[in-house]
């Protein structure tokens, strides 16, 4: 609840950047739980940087790498699991537990850029909580060797994993995700998620590899069930993807040179280039009726017969 410090810098063709300005916000003065809309003027040059800012209480919140693991130190785990045990169940009701998420890794993840690479990085959500890995750049099977730490609200929460891809000032290209809910993990063990579409209805391409520690109160998750659900702050919008435009392009491209080599035939009968293939051609066109070609449209396919 201090200061926050905003930068606004600009990158050119050549990424060479240059800080364009500052601004400054006060947090400590803003509402919690709303939306703030903020034009804030910039310092050093002309023009304002438009902000919508919600803020949320969120204690135990941490990302830190697998050498300081908070729940590996014995002391530390065991400190925390008093501070959740049974005794404590009526103390401070909202504090229902904490959760530890290790990203480990991901392989065979599906290639965003058009030189068969991708950037990708994790983002972390769990309610409004939200924590996100650094980028591994050119690299279908990051390692990331992240912990993540958040506290629990609400027991029958489901952490969401998802992996995008870094597209500089663009907005990330998708590139798969995992829905594991609270009550189905199983402490400490090491697991493999294989990635799925956005709907979680389908696999998609590739796999991650997680592990996660659940520590929790059951009494507070039990009476917390009964209490309405934290509001989400935040919803995304979907964005073009290069991967939706890089397929429409390819299936155009079939489409063009299937009816490109059908005009080439018929140019080549009427032309003569070929007596056996044109005789054929005439011939069989007498017999049937007078259509010169018959297009069946599949899905993401095009078949042509004469």
């Amino acid at each position: 609840m201090g200061i926050l410090d905003i930068e606004v810098w600009g990158k050119d063709s050549k990424k060479h950047e240059e800080r364009l300005g500052t601004c400054k916000v006060d947090i400590s003065a803003l509402p919690l739980k709303q939306a703030n809309c903020l034009e804030l003027p910039l310092d050093s040059c002309l023009g304002a940087l438009l902000m919508l800012v919600t803020l949320t209480p969120c204690a135990g919140v941490s990302i830190s790498d697998l050498c300081v693991c908070p729940l590996a130190d014995p002391s530390e785990r065991k400190q925390i699991t008093q501070r959740y045990c049974l005794w404590n169940s009526l103390k401070d009701m909202k504090d229902v537990g904490i959760l530890q998420v290790k990203i480990l890794k991901a392989a065979d993840l599906l290639a965003a850029d058009f030189s068969g690479k991708s950037d990708p990085f994790c983002l972390l959500e769990l309610g409004n909580d939200r924590l996100q890995t650094h980028t591994v750049y050119k690299n279908l099977n990051p390692e990331w060797n992240k912990v993540f730490t958040f506290p629990i609200k609400d027991i029958h929460d489901v952490l969401e994993v998802t992996v995008f891809d870094e597209d500089g000032d663009k907005p990330p290209d998708f590139l798969g995700k995992v829905a594991i809910p609270l009550l189905s993990i199983r402490d400490g063990q090491p697991n493999c998620y294989v990635l799925k579409n956005k709907d979680l209805e389908q696999a998609f391409k590739g796999v991650i590899y997680l592990e996660m520690d659940l520590i929790y109160n059951p009494v507070k998750a039990s009476i917390r069930t009964f209490t309405p659900r934290e509001k989400r702050f935040v919803e995304d919008s979907r964005k073009l993807s290069k991967k939706i435009l890089s397929r429409d392009v390819d299936r155009v491209k079939r489409i063009t040179m299937a009816i490109w080599n059908t005009m080439q035939f018929l140019k080549s009968c009427f032309q003569w280039e070929s007596t056996l293939r044109s005789t054929i051609a005439f011939a069989y066109h007498k017999e049937e009726p007078p259509l010169y070609m018959k297009c069946t449209l599949f899905s993401g396919d095009i078949g042509s017969s004469l």
